[in-house]
């Protein structure tokens, strides 16, 4: 019954929209760097997102549908996540993250969940059970505001050491 009514939920998050400014802390474990970036979102409940950064000026992250279009870290790309695994992966990761379907991301990074209630919000960890698949996440760890159910925080550890850090 508590899992029908948390799938429940989250399908009704799912058709919320978004539009928020956000910050982004991004460290890399193996360097000890860390990099701060800050800008807006806006997300349509669906497949459209954008993330537009004001810091560093001119950087966006774009999905429209399978299209994934970025201006990152001094890096342009254009990808189709049909036909690139890696960013079918993290593609459809952030979307079901955003969304609030942490149990479809979950099944895509081979994980299990754990969900907590408290204070207002409802705190989601994803932990990869063994290997993580190719462009998937060792961890990600979800705050959900319960009034709406509106992310808050979203933090995003890949594989390869680096920690990705959002606050709306």
């Amino acid at each position: 019954m508590f899992a029908a009514a948390l799938l429940f939920a989250a399908t009704v998050w799912a058709q919320q929209p978004l539009d928020t400014d956000f910050t982004q802390t991004r460290h890399m474990k193996i360097s000890g760097k860390t990099t701060n970036k800050a800008g807006h979102l806006t997300f349509d409940g669906k497949d459209q997102l954008t993330m537009t950064y004001s810091e560093p000026e001119g950087e966006y992250f774009i999905v429209e549908g399978n299209k994934v279009k970025m201006n990152l870290n001094g890096k342009k790309a254009e990808l189709d996540a049909d036909k690139v695994k890696l960013v079918r992966m993290q593609r459809a990761t952030l979307l079901n993250c955003i969304a609030g379907n942490w149990e479809q991301a979950a099944i895509d990074n081979n994980a299990e969940t754990t969900v907590e209630e408290a204070d207002g919000f409802r705190h989601v960890v994803i932990k990869a059970k063994g290997k993580v698949p190719r462009g998937g996440y060792n961890s990600v760890d979800l705050m959900y505001r319960m009034s709406d159910g509106v992310l808050v925080k979203m933090i995003l550890e890949e594989a390869i050491g680096v920690i990705n850090t959002y606050q709306m």
